[in-house]
Formats: C-alpha cells, sequence, structure tokens
C-alpha cells in the first residue's frame, strides 16, 4: 500500500533532478522533523539536518553549513523546506523559484490525493449518499461523464510498481484514478464515453493484464463493472467488477478478463444458496448420477453445446459417426431424461453442468 507521504516523496524526486539540471547546483527537501527526503545526492536521503527547529521557526531564508533554506508547504502550514547549495543573492533566487514551483506541485497533487480518496470512500460505500454530492462538488468532480470501474487483481503481489505500470498507462489524473484497494486489488475509475461497448473495455483490459505481464511478469486477472453516469453509482460498478472476478474464479477459470455484463447465467448461479443448487442437481438427475457419465460423454456435450445443437457439425468436429453422436445422445436421455437435442432440455443439462462446476469448487455460500 502506499502512503501519501510516500508518493509525495517520489514526485518531489522527480522535480528535484530536474532542477538539479536547470541551475547545477544540488538541491533537496527537508521534513519539519530535519530529515532529508528528496535529494540531488542520492546518499543524503535519510540524513537529519540538526537546524531544523531554527529553519522553521521563520519564513525567510536561512542560511547553515554552505547550504540555503527556505521553507514552503500549504498556506496554513510550512510542512518542508527546501535547500540549495550556496548562500549568494543567486542562490536565495534560486530557492525562492523553488519553492514557488513547489508548492503549486504539492497542492495540485493535495488535491488529486483528496480526490483519490473521495473516490475510494464512495466505491467502498465509506461516505453517505447525501455527502457524496457536497463532497463532489467542492472537489470540482464531474458529475456528467461516464465511468466505468475495472478491478485489477494480482495474485503474487502489489507493490509499488504495479501501482505505477497502471498510472502510467493512465496519466490523465484529472479524468482517471488507480486506487489502491487491498493487498491483492487495484481498481481503475476509469472515464470513458457513455456508448463504449464491451469488447472496447475488455481490450482495454487486455492491455493491463499484457503491460503487467510483460513488465513485471506478473500475472493479473481483471474484472469489468458496468458503465455508470454520477460519481455515486460507482459503488455499483465496483461491486460488479468484484462479481465478475468472483463469478470467473468459478465458471471461467481461463480467462483472464472477465466483464459483468457477459456473466450471463453464471451470475444467477453464483447468487443462489448452495443448498437450492443441491436441490436443484438431484431432481434433474433423479434417474441417475452426473458422476456416471463418462469424461467422453460429458466432451461430447460440451461440443455439443458449442455446436449450437447441431449433430451433423458436432459429428465433423468430432471426427465420429453421426450414428455415434446420436447414440450418445440417447445414453444421456436414458440417464435423466433429458434430450439434448430439444432446446429446452439442453438448457436445464447446461445450467446443471455449471452449477455441478459451481458446488465441485465448494463455494461459501449458504
Amino acid at each position: 500500500m502506499l502512503g501519501e507521504d510516500n508518493m509525495a516523496n517520489r514526485l518531489f524526486q522527480g522535480v528535484i533532478h530536474q532542477l538539479r539540471d536547470a541551475i547545477g547546483k544540488d538541491i533537496g527537501i527537508i521534513d519539519e522533523s530535519g530529515t532529508v527526503i528528496s535529494c540531488s545526492v542520492l546518499e543524503k536521503i535519510g540524513d537529519v539536518v540538526p537546524a531544523a527547529g531554527e529553519i522553521f521557526a521563520q519564513n525567510d531564508h536561512y542560511i547553515a553549513d554552505g547550504f540555503t533554506y527556505r521553507v514552503f508547504g500549504s498556506q496554513v502550514h510550512s510542512e518542508y523546506a527546501l535547500f540549495v547549495e550556496g548562500s549568494g543573492e543567486d542562490t536565495k533566487k534560486f530557492v525562492d523559484f523553488g519553492c514557488v514551483a513547489l508548492s503549486n506541485i504539492k497542492q495540485l497533487y493535495d488535491e488529486k490525493f483528496d480526490r483519490g480518496n473521495f473516490i475510494k470512500n464512495v466505491i467502498m460505500d465509506n461516505i453517505l449518499p447525501g455527502d457524496i454530492y457536497i463532497k463532489a462538488r467542492e472537489l470540482r468532480f464531474n458529475n456528467e461523464v461516464s465511468r466505468v470501474i475495472l478491478l485489477i487483481r494480482v495474485q503474487d503481489h502489489n507493490d509499488v510498481s504495479v501501482y505505477d505500470v497502471i498510472q502510467n498507462i493512465f496519466p490523465d489524473k484529472a479524468k482517471d484514478f488507480v486506487i489502491n484497494v487491498n493487498e491483492t486489488d487495484i481498481a481503475l475509475v476509469k472515464e470513458v464515453r457513455a456508448n463504449i461497448e464491451t469488447k472496447d473495455l475488455e481490450k482495454l483490459a487486455r492491455s493491463i493484464a499484457d503491460s503487467l505481464n510483460n513488465e513485471l511478469y506478473v500475472h493479473a486477472l481483471v474484472g469489468i463493472g458496468t458503465i455508470v453516469t454520477g460519481v455515486k453509482d460507482l459503488a455499483h460498478s465496483y461491486k460488479e467488477a468484484q462479481v465478475a472476478l468472483e463469478v470467473g474464479k468459478f465458471f471461467d477459470t481461463e480467462k483472464v478478463i472477465i466483464s459483468y455484463d457477459n456473466l450471463g447465467i453464471a451470475r444467477l448461479i453464483y447468487q443462489l444458496p448452495t443448498t437450492l443448487c443441491d436441490i436443484f442437481l438431484k431432481e434433474v438427475f433423479k434417474r441417475g448420477s452426473i458422476e456416471s457419465l463418462d469424461q467422453e460423454t460429458l466432451f461430447t456435450i460440451q461440443r455439443f453445446f458449442e455446436n449450437n445443437l447441431n449433430v451433423s457439425e458436432t459429428s465433423r468436429k468430432l471426427f465420429v459417426h453421426r450414428n455415434t453422436l446420436v447414440y450418445r445422445l440417447e445414453k444421456i436421455k436414458k440417464l435423466t431424461g433429458l434430450d439434448l437435442r430439444e432446446f429446452d432440455d439442453a438448457i436445464v443439462f447446461k445450467v446443471a453442468l455449471m452449477v455441478k462446476k459451481y458446488l465441485d469448487a465448494k463455494p461459501v455460500r449458504y
């Protein structure tokens, strides 16, 4: 998980190197404890400046040990001090310019961090519905655009590098938000056009999974919620992305990208109590157990479904005689009373197979 201070320090470090190149002097930042949190000389990060008390006690230049210091931060409180090598008038001007630049950067970052926290509270249901609109206006949050949640789940490890890769893919921090949810999940709140198709969102999700795999050798799953307009309904999209990943764990174990819109019957089964699932299976297979169907027969059934209950096409794909396939289907009918050549019976059997797969996964549901 990334703390606010760590993120701010990393933001400062990138700017410090650019300032060092521009002015040709060593430069760095200390916090109120006097600890060097960012510096053009990396070895100095972590060092403590003894005169920190005196530096933060005044709002002017302070010269000590060959460096010029000046505090900066929010209007209410100076949280940091910039130091630049040297003590002349030019150095003081460098410090002044640097403080202005860093203060503005920190202000923009704070606003972004506040927005990120706000979005996290919304999707986690940690904010009252009535407060959402008030806070959204306060943060100048656009409540008219369409957004969707993509939930990236990393099983092996979710460290700062995973967050950085996703953040780099979506650099527009005014529109898109990358949020650490827990040890395995990162939520991407993505602004999209209202009429974007599911297949385009799946392509986007695939690009994220591929980037993590190519850059960090990390295997990731991506669940996609539905598109919502307004901030309040982001919590729904987030829950749908969670459901997509959970349902995919039971029914689409080979899939990396799972969209809530494409869950179909699997979502209904997932929402059923396991006791009802057991009863349904016993009713469907009251003439005999599904376990009595051998693997060859189950494979035949799968191919029959994939070929839209077409006997001729299925037999051709299986490289078996048409009569052989008909014999196998008759065998299933004798066991279950279901003729898979009939559409209604095929639906019942298809659902029964999915229920069996769900129960075999031993879900903790009641």
